[in-house]
């Protein structure tokens, strides 16, 4: 059954999280009820007003996780917020327990649990999948049910292995159990198949495989991604923009991460690391017009950092008669605080992009992410100046919407 798209916007929107106990998770669904109390303010939510999109308070999760705790218990574990802040919703959250996940150690060795799924064909785990999100839309009375892929980071596969070359090659796959279909790709495929759109913030291969590029396409079902825009990324896709403006060359760029959370555990892992350097690493050229010889990305499981990430760039810069200078950066930051409100806000754009009857990548949503989908494999835009530019206006295409100032 296919969701109904252009009419009002959702009353009851759903937010499918794979990764519901995460740390990420966790902070965005207290983000939610805290709002609901008044007991925040919109800091954080760059949309917050933009009376055009589905209120926050309209937003209803449910979702996947291999820890069975409930949200409330894996937000004190997590150590993101402030207890008092945990405490003031914690009747809430206490109520939201995760649904067992479709994991695979293979895939992502450094998380495990034993809230999962029994092992079956990618065909089933898939059936799973629809079935819980068929269930949690039903049960919950939603108009729209958006799946947003939170996991923590995959190995990456081979990007041309025949069975993600082609819609027809991945069903083929399913049934056979091709070890080049991930646990992330059975999740997207799962929400196209339901026709709920589908945002993935993680390094993982989701969506954006050839072959669910062109099923989201299509079904005729908006898809965005991939891995979320938060800290050093954001920082560089400001800055590098700047010193090209100034004709400043760079000559080399370091950047160091130091996180003690479950997302730095998982990256201990070579496999994962490796798809996390990637898209981190992916931008800088781009940016800049030429290539950066010297461009290193390190990442760093430092347990006792816990959420509390530092990010340390330094950048060695050419100028004019060839005068070398330095540029050094040290953001000490709240990955989480920093990420969740950007899924709540793709939740509500990806609804909003469903409304207006989108299909496939949605570039204009490049702004919250490192390696944004393109169609055809376009070179994405990475200068968040620009991206700010291309969302809004497609945000006001169909006319000035109503401003609710916070």
């Amino acid at each position: 059954m296919h969701e109904p798209a252009g009419e009002g916007p959702a009353r009851r929107l759903g937010a499918a999280v794979v990764g519901l106990g995460g740390a990420v998770a966790t902070t965005a669904v207290a983000g939610v009820e805290l709002l609901r109390l008044g007991g925040c303010g919109p800091e954080g939510l760059p949309l917050a007003a933009r009376g055009d999109l589905v209120p926050y308070d309209a937003l209803v999760f449910g979702g996947w996780d291999v820890s069975a705790d409930d949200l409330a218990k894996a937000a004190h574990l997590h150590g993101v917020l402030d207890p008092a802040q945990i405490e003031a919703v914690a009747p809430r959250m206490q109520r939201l327990r995760p649904w067992p996940a479709v994991a695979d150690p293979a895939y992502c060795r450094g998380v495990t649990g034993a809230n999962v799924a029994t092992a079956g064909t990618p065909r089933e785990r898939a059936e799973r999948i629809r079935a819980d999100l068929r269930g949690f839309r039903a049960e919950q009375g939603l108009d729209t049910v958006v799946v947003v892929n939170l996991a923590s980071t995959e190995r990456r596969p081979d990007p041309a292995a025949p069975a993600l070359a082609s819609p027809e090659a991945f069903e083929e796959a399913l049934d056979r159990g091709d070890e080049a279909v991930t646990p992330a790709m059975v999740y997207a495929y799962a929400a196209l198949r339901e026709g709920m759109p589908y945002v993935n913030f993680t390094p993982s291969v989701g969506a954006d495989a050839p072959a669910l590029a062109e099923l989201a396409e299509r079904l005729g079902v908006p898809v965005a991604g991939k891995d979320g825009k938060t800290g050093q990324t954001l920082l560089k896709t400001v800055l590098a923009p700047a010193l090209r403006s100034r004709a400043l060359r760079v000559e080399g760029w370091y950047s160091t991460n130091l996180l003690g959370n479950r997302d730095g555990r998982a990256l201990e892992d070579p496999d994962s690391l490796a798809s996390k350097t990637a898209t981190k690493g992916a931008a800088l050229d781009a940016l800049l017009g030429y290539p950066v010889e010297d461009h290193l990305v390190r990442i760093e499981y430092y347990r006792p950092r816990g959420d509390r990430k530092e990010a340390w760039d330094n950048v060695d810069l050419v100028g004019f008669l060839g005068h070398r200078m330095q540029l050094k950066i040290d953001f000490l930051c709240r990955d989480s605080v920093l990420a969740a409100p950007l899924v709540l806000e793709l939740v509500r754009l990806l609804a909003e992009a469903r409304r207006r009857g989108e299909r496939g990548p949605q570039e204009q949503f490049g702004f919250f992410f490192k390696a944004p989908a393109t169609r055809d494999g376009r070179v994405p835009e990475h200068a968040l100046h620009r991206q700010e530019h291309r969302l809004l206006e497609w945000l006001d295409r169909t006319g000035a919407p109503e401003v609710v100032r916070p």
